[in-house]
């Protein structure tokens, strides 16, 4: 479509000369007799231009261009002044009341000038449309953000709340899987780790590492005494399930090494591939140890728990057996009084295990033999 030119002169002949002139041009040319007429023939979405002689710019020609460009404020205005107002256009080009001057014995610098406001009434058009555009779309981003954030909080909730539930299977496991997933975030920041996706994903691990025992029966994961060698075989079998397990809800590529590895030992005398040193996954390493340090401090049927002075010399008595050297002495830069900050800050909210030992009227025989391993 071609581009509106409003051509405005009370003066026909020179109005007449100026229309041919830009007609010849391809442009869509009215003939105005007063810049008041063009309030009501341009809009908003048009790119337009009015050509308006000021020959002497009056106090009038100021006020009716005032009121134009307050009221269609896309109309870009040309004003035709010859050498003597030179000064005045100026003026007029600062109070934003004309885009352009031109003189009006240069036809090429009419048509020039006309090119010119056209050329910028579009971009400022496209870019308009840029604008709204890239508004719809930050509020769109803002929008999925809000979403995902909401999706991301329901997802950590639902599997804090599925490993509680899968806790309180073996109440004097209770809160084991929400400290071990503290403890795993402290080692991996003390190892460098600093991606905020990998700390969560570890504790997204630690959190599911042991969801594999869903589909262990109770029978063997509740037996009071010693498990037989069928049995501990059929136990052993939790981290290859619990793989398969997250391999179907799409969490495998995020907390997989943790759940299947998180029973192999540093010297290859683990399970369930007898992986050594550093063939196990760097999470993996990392969770045994934290894994560790929970199962000391915390009681089981068949002792007492054991203070966090105890459970550092333990683990520093399993250097390089059990555990990682290099996790090792990451744990050992801080001291024993801060982990045991974290445990406390992690399970004072949970109810005391006492009450879930008469809720379920668990008797207190020794169960299992004694481990290293939650």
């Amino acid at each position: 479509m071609s581009s509106k030119v409003f051509v405005v002169d009370s003066d026909r002949q020179k109005k007449n000369a100026v229309a041919k002139l830009l007609a010849r041009q391809s442009y869509l040319v009215s003939r105005l007799g007063s810049i008041d007429e063009v309030l009501y023939q341009s809009k908003p979405e048009d790119p337009a231009v009015a050509v308006v002689p000021l020959p002497s710019p009056a106090e009038e020609d100021i006020s009716r261009l005032r009121r134009v460009k307050k009221l269609n404020p896309w109309l870009s205005v040309i004003a035709l002044l010859g050498p003597p107002s030179a000064a005045a256009g100026l003026s007029l080009i600062r109070q934003e009341l004309v885009d352009q001057v031109a003189s009006p014995d240069n036809p090429a610098g009419i048509c020039s000038a006309v090119r010119g406001a056209l050329a910028l009434r579009e971009l400022t058009l496209k870019n308009a449309g840029f604008l709204r555009r890239l508004k719809a779309l930050k509020t769109e981003q803002a929008r999925n953000r809000r979403r995902a954030a909401d999706l991301e909080e329901s997802t950590n909730a639902t599997l804090e709340n599925l490993m509680t539930a899968l806790d309180l299977r073996d109440v004097e496991t209770f809160g084991h899987s929400l400290t071990v997933a503290k403890y795993c975030q402290a080692l991996a920041r003390i190892l460098g780790i600093a991606e905020e996706t990998r700390l969560d994903n570890i504790r997204k691990g630690a959190l599911l590492h042991d969801i594999g025992k869903i589909a262990i029966p109770d029978s063997i994961l509740k037996k009071p005494g010693r498990l037989s060698p069928a049995e501990w075989e059929k136990i052993k079998l939790h981290p290859t399930l619990g793989y398969g397990l997250v391999k179907e809800i799409k969490l495998l590529r995020e907390v997989g090494d943790i759940i299947l590895y998180h029973h192999e030992r540093y010297d290859g005398g683990g399970y369930p591939k007898g992986l050594v040193g550093e063939a196990i996954p760097q999470e993996a390493r990392i969770f045994a140890l934290a894994d560790a340090l929970d199962a000391i401090t915390s009681h089981r049927p068949y002792r007492k728990e054991r203070d966090f002075r105890a459970a550092t010399k333990d683990i520093q008595d399993n250097r390089g057996r059990q555990f990682d050297p290099s996790v090792v002495d990451a744990f050992c830069t801080m001291k024993p009084e801060d982990w045991e900050r974290i445990r406390y800050e992690t399970t004072r909210f949970l109810p005391a295990m006492e009450t879930f030992s008469q809720m379920y009227n668990r008797p207190s025989d020794a169960r299992k033999t004694p481990s290293l391993e939650g």
